[in-house]
């Protein structure tokens, strides 16, 4: 009995075997991961691209905030060429809601979107050739920011024109704000939106639950934003 406890002790068959499935498992977790890690680096990457070029279309486009095409600076009786006082307009466009909210002086047009405004923002979204949803990109001068970023559409797209002190009451080109165009964001770490943008795992997320009890697979994208200063703010001149 003791000779047959020692060869027990002594047997080592199979342990190849037990070493090669602790080294496949780790193997397996560095090369799945370093997919993800490259996965949301393209991501991350595709975000970034997609509100640069969102900021630079919107700096040539029709405002999505319909009501500045009619804000002249002199509904208060301010004369032409006179300088807009500081926090003259703020207006914040979201997708989401289909509805701009902010300050717009005294007797002016208030902070609206109109169908202008939601054509104008399909054009950042969609491209330039008036789309209403994401199609094929004949030329890198129709590319909307869907193109940069697949899947991305109108409702997680916000646009802000703030007066920043550029131009003058009763400019001919209107008013030339600085545009911000950014990713819609969660409003508090516990709602669900299905308009916030999230990271997408396409191999561990699901395991490892990296996300939060609604989404296990998904991450939020951060805060996402580009600023740009306006020009003409027509859709004629691009």
């Amino acid at each position: 009995m003791s000779a047959k406890r020692k060869d027990l002790r002594q047997d080592t068959s199979g342990a190849v075997m037990v070493e090669f499935t602790a080294a496949l498992t780790v193997f397996l977790l560095l090369l799945f991961g370093s997919v993800e890690f490259a996965n949301v680096f393209y991501q991350w990457n595709a975000a970034t691209k997609a509100v640069q070029w969102g900021a630079r279309v919107a700096a040539v486009s029709d405002p999505v905030a319909a009501n500045l095409t009619a804000f002249t600076g002199v509904e208060n009786g301010t004369l032409p060429g006179v300088v807009l006082p500081s926090a003259a307009y703020d207006c914040v466009c979201k997708g989401s809601t289909s509805q701009c909210t902010g300050t717009m002086p005294a007797s002016a047009p208030a902070c609206n979107i109109g169908a202008t405004g939601l054509a104008a923002l399909q054009r950042i979204v969609y491209g330039v050739s008036g789309a209403t949803s994401c199609g094929t990109s004949t030329s890198n001068r129709d590319m909307g920011m869907c193109h940069l970023f697949p899947g991305l559409t109108v409702q997680n797209v916000e646009v802000e024109y703030q007066y920043t002190g550029l131009g003058y009451a009763g400019r001919p080109g209107g008013p030339v704000p600085t545009i911000t165009v950014r990713l819609h964001q969660r409003l508090t770490p516990s709602t669900v939106d299905a308009n916030v943008l999230r990271f997408q795992f396409i191999l561990i997320g699901g395991l490892m639950k990296i996300g939060n009890a609604a989404f296990p697979d998904f991450i939020d994208l951060p805060s996402f934003a580009t600023t740009v200063t306006g020009e003409d703010l027509t859709a004629t001149g691009s």
